[in-house]
């Protein structure tokens, strides 16, 4: 370092001065599998579709780990083309011939992913797989062949069944046979609802007729009632809803004799199938138990959506991994904050490697969070009742955002590719962030301090309580923008005495007159006003669109402004949400609602380079999903994302926990900040960390567009546009502004695609739990692509 210069002060600082130097070191200790000077293979050339220089070394890459590994994954950005390397890394890994492939997509993204594959391979036969063949069924079934006519996807062609595609008949096997109906490679693409659909399902529990529990919701395996939450509430008939409920038997925890042999728990469902329904099959189990070995390659698309562990489409992925021969996993936010949410991912893709680190999957994911993730232990000390009891201790654990370093270095870095769209921000146009803060009208600030304070109460006198939670600090993101028709807030506590849950008043908000145009709605016309004054459209997003919906006073004060506006609904299904857009498009819509939810994956809103978030909501993975639908290779005009929320409320306390918990997710992908390594501390759930802000009054005085600021100045210096830093007041609006660069030398571009070697852990738990020391990998084993 020059003697002139001044001491890195911080991990930004320390990167910008020692970057090249920890770049050249990196890459001299742990080469990549391809890198981005050498040279790519002659195959991609008879593309359709050319991929820029970035797309194509995530290409190379995962193309070198197929060929000495069966799985790895695609980490991009919204936009960067994650499509596109899956389909060219499948064909070059294919070295050209004729391959099999299976792509398990979204259920709106089918249509798209056979339009751009029959653009992309050359002489490709693309097969929609509808669903099992049902005799009663009225809908489409079997296996349709996909051509692109007049620019739409239409089936034409080839048309089998599932069952037809397993039969061999006069051939070896059932592969052989299809290698000679259809001599070119075959893409077959399935959505991953249809995937998942199998059977009808009830709940199963008994109400005991006699005996001590009479009249009790009991285990039908037991016989005795069933408890959940961290209370030991007693589950009612009333708490069988739409989710499946289990219930783990067995030993609950406490200390034993050690000569006493401990049982295993078991596990036990209370759901069963219903015979009375239509009885279906599965069709990705049918293509895990029948076609084993008949795909080359599977493809799961937005894998992070699969994470879950005992659910369908969590299960569906683990199927697709083992009827496959090669499996590839594309996401665009791999995690949202928490460690354990890349758990039954890992065990799905690498299982191997996951039981020798250690780790068995019927344990649990408590040791993978222990090593990799952040836990929090709680004890509770209640003092004895009398001289004859005993104090009761209690203790909780819980999981914290955050996730060690050494799950990047251990399973992520020799697994994964990353690309971000500032490695191919030279094709894109600039992009920008504006956290907008509104002063609330006089009337409505006095109403909603009442109500703030009301619940502020109800958290002190129910500390603790879920339903307090959640009731109050949902009302308090939805009073603002709808102050009127919310009814009395009503919690539930658990009564020992009576076994049952008890309502009772949380607040009752005060309505206001509903003919007012409130501050926020003035500023929201103001904003689409000069927008289509420049000629373009905005997308406005809203989280509350069910019972208390906001979507259709936003439509009513839009159109008595002379603006064409549409709303998109769940109703549309997810298949046609693509052409309903073309639709409104055609029709001369100007804006459009809907939930960011339903357009949150895969969707291309190119129509619409304004976007407007009128309620954020507090999932990180949908913020960031559909924030990035307009800012997309395609995109000509420049892309500005809006956050819109009240000053000094609880819209704005959420907007910066979410811009915390953003930090903490983009550590985990190479992006590293001192803001993101504080933030490991905040609270895991968000509604309960705001509750906590609103009664300790922790974050007063600390505004959204601070922390945002940091964000969009640390994505800038990624792509080496980062701009100065300028004072803010309540009134100006953050913005951050990432122009289109030129390409990145061969150390940085690196760096960003695979990140960077992080240090081992020394100790780890081999297959039977003991600790074991971990010989230092030599450079040989750790050329990797990532």
């Amino acid at each position: 370092m020059p003697l002139h210069m001044e001491p890195p002060i911080d991990i930004n600082s320390y990167l910008r001065v020692f970057g090249n130097e920890l770049g050249e070191r990196i890459l001299k200790s742990f080469p990549p599998l391809h890198g981005a000077r050498d040279p790519s293979s002659p195959l991609l050339r008879n593309l359709l579709r050319k991929p820029y220089a970035a797309q194509t070394v995530a290409v190379m890459g995962v193309v070198r780990l197929l060929a000495q590994a069966r799985s790895a994954a695609v980490v991009a950005e919204c936009g960067t083309g994650k499509t596109l390397i899956s389909l060219a890394s499948v064909y070059v890994a294919a070295n050209g011939k004729p391959f099999t492939a299976l792509a398990m997509v979204p259920p709106h993204l089918t249509m798209k992913w056979c339009r751009e594959a029959l653009l992309t391979i050359p002489r490709l036969r693309v097969f929609l797989i509808d669903g099992l063949r049902d005799a009663k069924s009225t809908s489409l079934n079997g296996i349709h062949e996909v051509k692109i006519r007049h620019g739409r996807v239409v089936r034409e062609g080839l048309k089998i069944t599932l069952t037809d595609l397993r039969s061999r008949k006069n051939y070896p096997s059932a592969r052989a046979r299809w290698d000679e109906i259809c001599p070119s490679p075959a893409l077959f693409v399935i959505s991953r609802e249809t995937a998942k659909l199998g059977y009808f399902w009830r709940h199963a529990y008994n109400i005991a007729q006699s005996g001590r529990y009479q009249g009790s919701v009991v285990n039908p395996d037991t016989g005795q009632p069933i408890y959940s939450g961290e209370k030991d509430e007693r589950v009612l008939s009333s708490d069988f809803k739409k989710a499946r409920l289990s219930e783990w038997i067995g030993p609950a925890g406490e200390t034993v004799e050690a000569d006493v042999k401990v049982r295993r728990k078991v596990f036990s469902p209370l759901w069963q199938a219903d015979r009375s329904k239509v009885r279906r099959y599965a069709p990705i189990e049918f293509l895990g138990r029948h076609l084993k070995g008949f795909f080359d390659f599977a493809i799961a698309d937005e894998a992070h959506e699969l994470k879950g562990g005992d659910t369908a489409q969590g299960n569906a992925l683990g199927t697709l991994a083992s009827c496959a021969k090669k499996i590839l996993i594309l996401t665009g936010t791999l995690l949202g904050g928490y460690a354990d949410d890349v758990y039954e991912i890992l065990f799905r893709l690498e299982p191997g490697k996951m039981v020798e680190h250690g780790f068995e999957h019927g344990e649990g994911v408590g040791p993978f969070m222990e090593t990799y993730g952040l836990l929090e232990t709680i004890t509770t000390i209640e003092p004895a009742e009398n001289a004859c009891s005993e104090a009761k201790v209690t203790r909780r654990v819980r999981r914290r955002p955050g996730a060690s370093p050494l799950l990047f270095g251990d399973f992520l870095m020799p697994l994964t590719a990353f690309l971000s769209l500032e490695d191919i921000a030279y094709v894109l146009p600039p992009y920008r962030e504006v956290v907008v803060r509104v002063e609330m009208d006089e009337e409505l600030k006095r109403a909603y301090g009442e109500l703030e304070e009301a619940i502020k109460k109800a958290l002190q006198e129910h500390r603790g309580n879920p339903s307090v939670v959640s009731v109050g600090m949902n009302a308090l993101l939805l009073y603002p923008d709808r102050p009127f028709g919310l009814g009395t807030l009503f919690g539930s506590e658990f009564n020992p005495e009576t076994q049952r849950r008890e309502r009772f008043v949380v607040a009752e908000p005060e309505d206001l007159d509903e003919g007012v145009l409130y501050a926020k709605e003035r500023r929201l016309v103001e904003e689409i006003k000069s927008s289509l004054s420049r000629g373009r459209k905005v997308h406005v997003f809203a989280v509350y669109t069910r019972t208390r919906d906001v979507t259709r006073r936003l439509e009513r004060i839009l159109q008595r402004e002379g603006i064409r506006v549409a709303v998109l609904t769940s109703d549309v299904k997810p298949e046609l949400r693509e052409a309903w857009y073309e639709r409104q498009s055609r029709q001369g819509v100007q804006v459009v609602i809907a939930h960011p939810k339903l357009v949150s994956l895969g969707l291309d809103l190119l129509d619409y380079p304004d976007l407007i978030f009128w309620e954020t909501g507090y999932s990180l993975y949908t913020l960031r999903q559909a924030s990035r639908r307009s800012w997309r290779i395609g995109q000509t005009e420049e892309v500005t994302v809006k956050y819109f929320a009240y000053a000094n409320t609880a819209q704005e306390t959420c907007l910066r926990l979410m811009g915390r918990k953003l930090l903490v997710a983009l550590a985990m992908e190479g992006k590293f900040s001192t803001e993101g390594l504080q933030a490991v501390g905040e609270d895991d759930d968000l509604l309960m960390a705001m509750a906590r802000e609103l009664v300790t009054e922790k974050g007063i005085g600390e505004t959204a567009d601070l922390v945002w600021r940091d964000i969009q100045q640390q994505n800038a210096a990624f792509a080496h546009a980062l701009p100065e830093r300028v004072e803010i007041e309540d009134e100006t609006p953050l913005e951050a502004v990432v122009l289109p660069q030129e390409p990145l030398s061969a150390v940085v571009d690196q760096l960003l695609l695979f990140g960077a070697s992080l240090a081992k852990s020394s100790i780890r738990k081999d297959a039977a739990g003991r600790r074991r020391s971990v010989e230092p990998c030599v450079d040989n084993q750790q050329l990797r692509l990532f």
